[in-house]
């Protein structure tokens, strides 16, 4: 596992993160991983040298981030690991317990150090963007998150580049931090932040992580037409040219002798749009796997062949999508 500069801070992270939305409550979404099914993976992810690690408020409501940090702060020195969580999605039925206001930030950051068991977090990201709160107040109160030491960075997800970029002119303006990291969606099925955000992070030397490079399971399946039940952008896969684009990664597979996913997570690992791939994994193979794919190098004609039936799509994006949490048992 090799080691980078994230962006142009002076974070060190391994080349790929693990995402961790599997890990938490199986209460929350079935699919989850409770604690002691959570230990091992987070045990050979350390041994695999992932470093970085990506949580949430939000995943397993607050569940996620006690499984995951708390285990880790165990089996490494808090400074040799790179902790990101996130803030924006509801917590509770309280409207005021969502979202990117000042008040929310505030209190969401002091829960989730509470959960974590650290006093800080090395990458904050807000993980929609909110558009009933002034642009303003989102970029002070995280601002005033890393004044008070309880954040080192800011990040960012699933948003459109004008707002984007539009925060970061904010805190330029004001003097506040801006972000230095932008985490969206990629894969082979899904190209379109190479259009404007993969541009502008590379123009300001922002850090991109993606996630979803297998696009949600669709490339390293052997049936196309398959699905799942707890993915709402499941729907956005399955047309007939996603079918074909999914059928040359398996052919392209089959003449290297690995699996699908292989080379899908090798094609975002090594895209010339600079990325670290996160990684979802419920199995420790799922982590082999992304591991695996850092040593296959496709070649010209290859990543051509995949890209070639590629056509613009509708952007998947978050900001009109509906989160109700329902009550469930953290014992």
């Amino acid at each position: 596992m090799d080691y980078m500069r994230f962006g142009q801070t002076d974070l060190q992270v391994s080349e790929l993160c693990l995402g961790t939305m599997s890990m938490g409550n199986p209460a929350w979404k079935g699919w989850v991983l409770d604690e002691d099914a959570s230990i091992p993976l987070l045990k050979h992810a350390l041994d695999q040298g992932i470093t970085f690690f990506d949580m949430a408020d939000w995943y397993s409501l607050g569940r996620n981030e006690e499984v995951v940090a708390r285990n880790l702060l165990k089996m490494s020195a808090r400074d040799r690991l790179v902790l990101a969580t996130k803030v924006y999605y509801p917590m509770s039925d309280d409207p005021t317990d969502r979202g990117l206001s000042r008040q929310h930030i505030a209190t969401s950051i002091d829960r989730s150090l509470k959960r974590m068991g650290t006093d800080y977090v090395d990458l904050y990201v807000i993980h929609a963007f909110d558009a009933d709160t002034p642009m303003e107040e989102t970029m002070e109160a995280l601002h005033n998150t890393v004044k008070s030491g309880k954040v080192r960075h800011l990040g960012a997800s699933t948003m459109y580049t004008w707002q984007f970029a539009q925060m970061n002119h904010i805190a330029a303006m004001n003097g506040w931090t801006p972000f230095i990291n932008m985490q969206c969606q990629y894969s082979a099925l899904y190209r379109e932040e190479e259009r404007e955000m993969m541009p502008y992070c590379k123009d300001q030397g922002i850090a991109v992580t993606t996630f979803s490079p297998l696009a949600r399971g669709f490339l390293a399946r052997k049936e196309q037409t398959a699905r799942t039940t707890h993915d709402i952008h499941q729907e956005k896969f399955g047309d007939a040219i996603d079918c074909e684009i999914a059928r040359r990664v398996h052919e392209v597979a089959a003449r290297h002798g690995v699996s699908a996913a292989h080379v899908a997570m090798a094609w975002v690992a090594h895209n010339p749009h600079h990325n670290i791939p996160i990684v979802g994994a419920s199995k420790a193979s799922h982590i082999d796997v992304a591991v695996e794919a850092l040593s296959l190098h496709l070649d010209a004609s290859e990543t051509a062949f995949l890209e070639a039936p590629y056509r613009p799509r509708d952007e998947i994006n978050d900001q009109n999508s509906v989160y109700r949490p329902r009550a469930l048992s953290m014992s």
